[in-house]
C-alpha cells in the first residue's frame, strides 16, 4: 500500500474555518506520540525510511498502539512512500523488542490532530510540539498506478481549502524537529 500526503504549514482556526464552510465531516481528534528508531544494519537517515512506535489517544474510545515502517519516498511532488503499520498491544514491550535487537530510539514526536473527511480525503489539522501547526491531506492507494491521481486530488483538496500546493513540504514532523534543535 502507499501513502499519498501533502503537508504544508497553515493557520489551523482559518483551516478550520474553511473545512466547515465545505462541508468537511470532524472525525474527532487524538494526541499521538510517536517514537523513531535508529536500525543497527543502516542509517534510516540515508536511506530515507523510518521505523516507529505510535502510541494514539482519541479524544474518545480507547487507546492504541501501532508500529510502522515506511519505506522512501517514491516521488519529487509529494510525501507518498510504501507504508506497513500493524497493531501492537504495548508500546513499552513493543520498545522493549526492538531494543533488544539493538534498535536505538532516535526522537519523540508529540502533536494533537484533528481529523476530517472531504472527498475521500483524510484533512488533518496538526499542533507539533517544538514545530508548528500544519495542514496534511492524504489518502492511501494500492497500485503504484493510481499515486498521480491520488496526489492531484489531494492538490484539488488543499486548494479548496484556500492552501497553496507549492507550500508543501516534503520533510517529515521528525526532520523539521531535528532540524530546528
Amino acid at each position: 500500500m502507499y501513502e499519498v500526503e501533502v503537508k504544508v504549514p497553515a493557520d489551523l482556526a482559518a483551516v478550520r474555518d474553511r473545512l466547515e464552510a465545505v462541508g468537511a465531516q470532524s472525525r474527532g481528534s487524538v494526541v499521538q506520540v510517536d517514537t523513531y528508531y535508529d536500525a543497527p544494519h543502516r542509517e534510516f537517515t540515508e536511506t530515507d525510511e523510518a521505523l516507529r512506535i505510535r502510541s494514539e489517544r482519541p479524544d474518545r474510545g480507547s487507546a492504541d498502539t501501532r508500529i510502522t515502517y515506511k519505506g522512501p519516498l517514491v516521488d519529487d511532488e509529494s510525501k507518498t512512500r510504501e507504508e506497513v503499520e500493524t497493531a501492537v498491544g504495548d508500546h513499552e514491550q513493543t520498545d522493549a523488542i526492538l531494543t533488544n535487537l539493538g534498535f536505538k530510539a532516535a526522537a519523540t514526536v508529540r502533536k494533537e490532530r484533528e481529523r476530517f473527511a472531504l472527498e475521500g480525503y483524510t484533512v488533518t489539522l496538526d499542533s507539533v510540539d517544538d514545530v508548528g501547526e500544519y495542514v496534511e491531506v492524504e489518502t492511501d492507494v494500492e497500485d503504484e498506478s493510481d499515486l498521480e491521481g491520488a496526489r492531484d486530488g489531494a492538490y484539488d483538496v488543499l486548494e479548496r481549502l484556500e492552501l497553496e500546493p507549492d507550500d508543501q513540504l516534503r520533510t517529515s514532523y521528525l526532520g523539521l524537529l531535528l532540524g530546528s534543535e
